[in-house]
């Protein structure tokens, strides 16, 4: 190329304008490091190992929901030694991913010896950076939280409970007629149904969008958990825990938020999440169990719940039928030892609960500070059907020691099931039998005594169908509901099953469970005991024709026997009341095992629907037939806080306490008593006024009228009245022969 005489190159550049070219294939350099991490806590590595070590850290980011590639990661070496340096960077594409990453990894256990700190490269950048000048922090207002059990320190020692009707959710207080109101009100505060927690701290409330936890003096939310379509919950035993359960499978939109409290891509597909309910954080998920060869879609009735907690909060275990039992330690919710108990064919478990004399027993080594010679480990018992030529069998396991305590070999199996006395003295197996042609069904009660040594067993043979078994709880008595009615199982429209009702009591004396007393020919389907033990409701449930309800009492005769004095068996059982409720759909007692709550829910049907409150024997309190009912449910109590003595103590001064009482009933009685008369002195007051208005009004209109006016005008008038008396002068007496 020709340049023209006396110029450069140098020169033509710089005339010609190259900005237009400049700005068109400008390219931006990203400056910004947000999107940068900093993970230290990483493993120190040599060379061959770097792309095993960077997969497994990026399998591990993506559990979290915070997925990164491997050539993103970019790990530091140490030349001198060839070694890496124990942190790395990671680049997450984003802020907002880099954030999460940050907040869901900090803190997280890489393996037994590694645990991962994680910061933004910005933060860093901004901590090296920080002007160390001490700013002395501003101080923020003290608010104090409500109480969560503050309803426990009402004045009337009240009760609560809710109602759920239509799209309105009310709690009540319950007490003495005068004391009962509305504590709480609420519309649509639910959109499936409402339950409380164990110990009645928090009250649940079920959305499409999840579940709401809700407490305190004002009902202010206190815990919320993001489980979309979510159908049921559950809360373990100590109120630290909830489990919740969709029919749907999770599913993780590309928008949903990120965090700990958030679904991550790895739950897809599960159906039961686990929370901390304090933190409201994520602990994991699960697939529904499902049999051997069993299809989801056709499944028709899931086991709920579907994970059991031992009663310390401290296990959790779910049944994968026919293979094994998994159990998770929690708050980590790893499976314990690695490894899930492997129980061929087994099909249920239950945990047994722990007993006051456990508790107390606890409470006595906290105290002494001394540790006990041997701590009382979790039990849980399982059952397995007969597989080949192996019998059925139930099996007592001590856990975590895994230790098999006992083994009861059974014939001829249907069907078994668990039922645990409420403080864990009995373990009773209610087995049903088939004969060898299999034609009918025989029922016996296995009875395992857990207290006694090598874990006797007592047999109850029965030649009846069972249809309910139920402990009394802190008592060694149980009672059942059997039958031998052709309809049962498959009863029509109209028909009502005949049944039977058993009373069994422990007999110290021949050390085995013996027949108290047999209630003949009755339609009651249901046993509710009182929480206090001794008083105990049968009722008809779920029927269209039938709905009494038997109340009775199983020591009527004990406050009056003298001590030493013999009686005979089964001489203490006394009916004291009968009710009816149509309808009839539930049946609970109150805390305090004084009051009966009957509903009939919409749910099952819309034939008065309502509920109604009995006292203990069977005299209706109050009763409601409202349209468009659904639920009605006791808020619970805790435990007592009181020790043995004290209980103890106050029962040597009841006499003293009820005293009081009546003092508080007579006082009232009395308020009531004057407000009533104070009523009836302002009705006749106005009665007065309101004659002698009327008088004066017929005076003035005589005297508009010109008629004459009797008596003073000017002077007010008066009422003359006449009265008789009879005065006997002299009285005689004849007698006519």
């Amino acid at each position: 190329m020709a340049v023209p005489n006396n110029s450069s190159y140098d020169d033509l550049e710089a005339e010609l304008d190259f900005s237009d070219i400049e700005a068109k294939y400008r390219v931006d350099l990203d400056d910004n490091l947000d999107n940068l991490i900093v993970v230290d806590g990483v493993p120190v590595i040599d060379r061959p190992k770097l792309e095993k070590l960077i997969a497994k850290i990026s399998k591990e980011f993506a559990k979290k929901g915070a997925p990164v590639k491997p050539e993103n990661i970019f790990v530091p070496w140490d030349d001198s030694t060839g070694k890496s340096k124990g942190f790395i960077f990671m680049d997450l594409g984003s802020a907002d991913a880099a954030t999460h990453a940050a907040n869901a990894m900090n803190g997280h256990p890489f393996d037994a010896r590694h645990t991962f700190y994680v910061n933004k490269f910005s933060d860093i950048e901004q901590f090296a950076n920080m002007d160390e000048t001490y700013v002395e922090p501003k101080v923020e207002e003290y608010r104090p939280k409500e109480h969560l059990k503050a309803w426990l320190a009402d004045p009337q020692g009240r009760d609560q409970y809710v109602t759920y009707r239509g799209d309105d959710v009310e709690i009540h207080w319950h007490g003495k007629l005068s004391q009962c109101e509305v504590a709480y009100s609420k519309k649509n505060w639910t959109e499936l149904y409402v339950s409380w927690s164990p110990m009645g701290t928090y009250f649940a409330t079920l959305f499409r969008q999840g579940v709401r936890l809700w407490g305190g003096t004002s009902w202010e939310p206190q815990q919320r958990f993001a489980h979309p379509l979510v159908k049921l919950i559950d809360f373990s035993p100590c109120e630290h825990y909830m489990v919740t359960w969709s029919h749907d499978p999770i599913a993780v939109p590309p928008n949903l938020p990120q965090g700990p409290e958030f679904f991550s891509p790895e739950d897809e597909g599960n159906n039961i999440a686990v929370w901390d309910i304090k933190s409201g954080h994520l602990l994991r998920t699960f697939p529904t169990s499902l049999l051997e060869g069993e299809d989801f879609a056709t499944k028709k009735q899931m086991q709920w719940p579907a994970l059991k907690w031992s009663l310390d909060d401290k296990f959790v275990a779910r049944v994968t039928p026919g293979q094994q039992i998994s159990i998770y330690e929690l708050p980590s919710m790893g499976l314990h030892d690695k490894k899930s108990i492997k129980i061929e064919g087994v099909v249920d478990f239950e945990w047994c609960p722990h007993g006051d004399k456990d508790r107390d027993e606890a409470e006595k080594a906290a105290k002494s500070g001394k540790t006990p010679k041997k701590t009382k480990e979790n039990m849980l018992a399982y059952w397995t059907p007969e597989v080949a030529n192996q019998p059925a069998r139930v099996t007592l396991l001590e856990f975590p020691s895994r230790r098999i305590l006992r083994q009861k070999n059974l014939f001829n199996v249907t069907e078994c099931k668990l039922y645990w006395q409420n403080q864990g003295d009995f373990l009773c197996v209610k087995v049903d039998r088939h004969t060898k042609t299999k034609k009918s069904i025989l029922c016996s009660l296995e009875i395992f005594r857990i207290r006694e040594k090598d874990f006797p067993v007592e047999v109850v043979e029965l030649k009846e169908t069972v249809t309910d078994f139920s402990w009394e709880p802190k008592g060694e008595r149980f009672a059942i509901v059997s039958s031998n009615d052709p309809n049962l199982g498959n009863p029509a429209p109209g028909i009502t099953v005949k049944t039977d009702i058993s009373f069994y009591q422990l007999d110290r004396g021949k050390n085995d469970f013996r027949l108290l007393r047999t209630l003949a020919s009755r339609t009651s389907n249901t046993i509710r005991w009182s929480p206090r033990g001794r008083h105990v409701v049968l009722a008809t449930v779920g029927s269209s024709t039938k709905s009494e309800l038997e109340f009775w009492d199983l020591d009527f005769n004990n406050e009056d026997r003298r001590e030493g004095q013999a009686t005979e068996w089964g001489s203490g059982i006394q009916h004291v009341g009968s009710a009816d409720h149509y309808g009839v759909t539930d049946v609970e007692w109150d805390p305090s095992g004084r009051y009966l709550a009957t509903s009939a829910s919409a749910w099952r049907h819309t034939l008065e629907n309502g509920y109604a409150i009995w006292d203990f024997r069977g005299q209706v309190i109050e009763k409601h037939v409202l349209d468009r009912f659904k639920q009605f449910i006791w808020r619970p109590r805790p435990p007592t806080l009181l020790t043995k003595e004290q209980q103890r103590q106050i029962r040597r001064n009841l006499k003293e306490y009820s005293r009081i009482f009546d003092e508080d009933d007579a006082a009232e009685e009395s308020n009531v008593s004057a407000e009533l008369i104070a009523h009836r002195k302002r009705l006749v007051d106005e009665w007065n006024a309101w004659r002698v208005r009327c008088k004066r009004d017929l005076v003035d209109e005589k005297r508009s009228r010109g008629q004459r006016v009797d008596g003073d005008t000017h002077a007010e008038e008066k009422e003359e009245i006449e009265e008789w008396v009879d005065e006997v002068i002299e009285q005689i007496e004849e007698v006519a022969e």
